[in-house]
């Protein structure tokens, strides 16, 4: 599993000229699940970002969570995480997850980063979406499971 964290200001999502989903300042997340992950590797990647200490505090010191700032996750499902581009030029995804798997962890880590407290809005999964966010920092932090959590 691959998550790319970048921290905003504000973000949206427009799904067929109708926004899906839009927050003020929190994290954008963009969450790739491969073939092997499952919903334990889920829950610990998930809390994982909830708990991250990437907002500045008094003393410019990145060390505030989500919930010390108030923040929100606009959460949107991207399987070109996954990506192999080893050989020639067109990317394979034979390791991401397929769809009717995917959605239904996508689903769960909507409902943990709730569970957890924090505002969640959603893109839609499988649609093509439209991504407006205001990079605050810039501060991005990738995270892929087969690093962190081995």
């Amino acid at each position: 599993m691959i998550a790319v964290v970048q921290r905003v200001s504000k973000a949206s999502c427009t799904v067929d000229n109708q926004v899906t989903g839009a927050i003020g300042k929190g994290f954008v997340v963009f969450l790739g699940c491969g073939e092997d992950d499952d919903s334990a590797v889920l829950r610990r990647m998930m809390e994982k970002i909830v708990r991250m200490r990437i907002f500045e505090d008094g003393q410019g010191k990145m060390n505030l969570s989500l919930s010390d700032v108030g923040g929100s996750v606009l959460l949107i499902s991207q399987f070109t995480l996954l990506a192999d581009c080893k050989s020639g030029n067109r990317p394979s995804f034979s390791k991401a997850m397929r769809g009717e798997e995917a959605v239904k962890l996508y689903d769960k880590a909507v409902e943990i980063v709730r569970e957890c407290g924090i505002e969640c809005q959603t893109g839609k999964f499988g649609a093509h979406m439209d991504i407006e966010q205001c990079n605050d920092g810039p501060v991005t932090i990738i995270l892929d499971s087969g690093k962190i959590f081995s």
